[in-house]
């Protein structure tokens, strides 16, 4: 086992999230930890980065093995800022992004802050993976399967990594560990949210909308998509990439859109 790798980790959920100290003691055999996590938390950010306001970033701890900063900005801002100030002469051999408190199946990952940092990384060159749990948004989320398979998935990664321009999107079921099915490569599966926002009424009589939704799988009879191999049980693996061309379509377009 290497243990001379560094290792850089953030999340969206912010620095007190419990599935940011599950993914901790995931890798904690793996090498050393530098931790970079939001102040606040940033679900949703995407990648999003911080323009408009200043960032701060501050020492929060260390332990063995693992050194702990805060950033005041978006998880993809943890990912630059930790390149540029603590990683400048020597990138870390991994970036893992997570545990997220809640799934990143299908069309979450369109609003990720969790992947959004795990494809900063890859811009970087850096092997990037990002991990949820199913949970909706609990913050006591029991992360055990997540740790103990999570491990299990490392060692693959280590020994047959993907190609460098590859992120991984990693969700797992938030069942007992007895009852995790197994770990399935599967695609992204396609579904989008309905019903999104609910009308309210404040204390002073004027409107307001909050964000709910529906959430609609579009595939419901599909074998090898995330979304329903999570329902079944499984543990999903879905390779990502950062460049989204649609390669077919682009040389369909380039056949009948002609111009002079």
């Amino acid at each position: 086992m290497n243990n001379n790798r560094n290792i850089l980790i953030t999340n969206d959920d912010g620095i007190m999230a419990k599935g940011l100290h599950a993914l901790i003691e995931m890798a904690r055999p793996y090498g050393k930890i530098t931790v970079v996590a939001p102040k606040e938390p940033q679900s949703g950010m995407s990648n999003a980065v911080t323009l408009n306001s200043p960032l701060r970033l501050f020492e929060y701890k260390q332990e063995e093995g693992v050194i702990y900063f805060v950033c005041t900005g978006a998880p993809v801002d943890c990912v630059k800022i930790g390149m540029s100030q603590l990683f400048q002469n020597d990138l870390p051999n991994l970036l893992l992004s997570g545990i997220n408190h809640g799934s990143n199946a299908s069309a979450a990952v369109l609003y990720s802050g969790t992947l959004g940092a795990a494809a900063e990384g890859v811009l970087y060159g850096i092997p990037s993976i990002g991990f949820s749990l199913t949970t909706p948004h609990n913050p006591d989320a029991d992360f055990t399967a997540s740790i103990f398979y999570g491990r299990m998935i490392l060692e693959h990664y280590f020994k047959f990594p993907p190609s460098p321009d590859v992120y991984l999107n990693i969700n797992i079921p938030e069942i007992p560990i007895n009852k995790i099915q197994g770990i399935r490569i599967a695609r992204q599966g396609k579904g989008a949210w309905i019903k999104e926002f609910e009308k309210r009424i404040d204390p002073h009589g004027k409107s307001y909308y909050w964000l709910t939704g529906d959430f609609r799988n579009d595939e419901p009879s599909a074998s090898d998509t995330d979304t329903n191999l999570l329902d079944r049980g499984y543990i999903t693996i879905v390779p990502h990439q950062v460049d989204s061309t649609h390669y077919p379509e682009l040389e369909r377009l380039k056949k009948i859109w002609i111009f002079n």
